[in-house]
C-alpha cells in the first residue's frame, strides 16, 4: 500500500501567497482585463427595470446599464470584474465589502449602484500598485496583518478612512473630549474598525499597521 503523501505547508509561505493574492487586486483594471478571458455581459432578468448610471471607479469614468436592484458590490464584482472587494455576510455586518465613496467608507453590499450617479468610488484595486504599494498595504505586510486575507481589502480601505476621520476631528463612540483634537489611541482605532471582522483574529497586527502609518504621517 502506498504511504500517504506528506504535505508540509509552511505558514510564512502560505502568508506570502495570501498577500500576493490580496495585493494583486491593486492591478489597474486594464491589466486585469488583459489576463482574463472576455466574459459575456450579465443578462438582465426579463421585465426588470433598468437605469443608466455613470460614476468614476478608481479614476476611470464608467457607464453602466443596470437592473435597479443591483448593489454597488455586485456592480463592482460582477459587472466591472473588480473582485478585490469581497462578499462576506451580504448584510453589512462583516465589512469585507468596504469601499470608499467620495472619500468616505461604506458597506457596498447595502447600497444600490444606481444611487451613486456621479460619485467617485475607490476599491482596493485603486489603492496602490504592485510596484508601488500604498503605505497602508505595506504596513499590513510589515505586521503580518493578512492572515487568510479574505477580509484584507475591506480592512485596508477602512483603515485608511479611520486615519482621515481622526485627522478631520470626527468623534467616535469612545471619544472622551468632543472639543479638542482626537488622540490616536488603541481604543479609538478598535472602535472605528469594529465593523470590519477578521475571523482569523489578526486584530493586534492590524492595529500595529494602522499605528505605523499614522507615525509615518506625523
Amino acid at each position: 500500500m502506498t504511504p500517504p503523501i506528506d504535505f508540509e505547508i509552511r505558514r510564512r509561505t502560505l502568508m506570502v501567497g495570501t498577500a500576493a493574492s490580496a495585493l494583486s487586486a491593486a492591478l489597474p483594471p486594464g491589466a486585469a482585463a488583459q489576463t482574463t478571458p472576455q466574459e459575456a455581459p450579465i443578462p438582465t432578468p426579463r421585465g426588470a427595470m433598468t437605469s443608466n448610471v455613470s460614476f468614476t471607479v478608481n479614476g476611470n469614468q464608467t457607464d453602466l446599464e443596470l437592473d435597479n436592484r443591483v448593489t454597488l458590490l455586485d456592480a463592482m464584482r460582477e459587472h466591472l470584474k473588480l473582485t478585490g472587494t469581497k462578499k462576506g455576510c451580504d448584510h453589512g455586518q462583516c465589512g469585507a465589502c468596504t469601499v470608499m465613496v467620495n472619500g468616505e467608507r461604506i458597506n457596498s453590499c447595502l447600497s444600490l449602484a444606481v444611487m451613486h450617479e456621479g460619485d467617485e468610488i475607490t476599491t482596493i484595486e485603486g489603492v496602490g500598485t504592485p510596484d508601488e504599494l500604498d503605505p497602508m498595504q505595506q504596513a499590513f505586510l510589515d505586521h503580518d496583518g493578512f492572515q487568510c486575507g479574505y477580509c484584507t481589502p475591506g480592512q485596508i480601505c477602512s483603515a485608511k478612512s479611520v486615519l482621515e476621520e481622526i485627522a478631520a476631528g470626527i468623534p467616535s463612540h469612545v471619544t472622551g473630549d468632543l472639543t479638542g483634537p482626537i488622540a490616536l489611541s488603541d481604543a479609538e482605532i478598535r472602535e472605528r474598525m469594529s465593523g470590519n471582522i477578521c475571523r482569523c483574529g489578526a486584530y493586534s497586527n492590524i492595529l500595529a499597521a494602522i499605528h505605523q502609518v499614522a507615525e509615518e504621517r506625523a
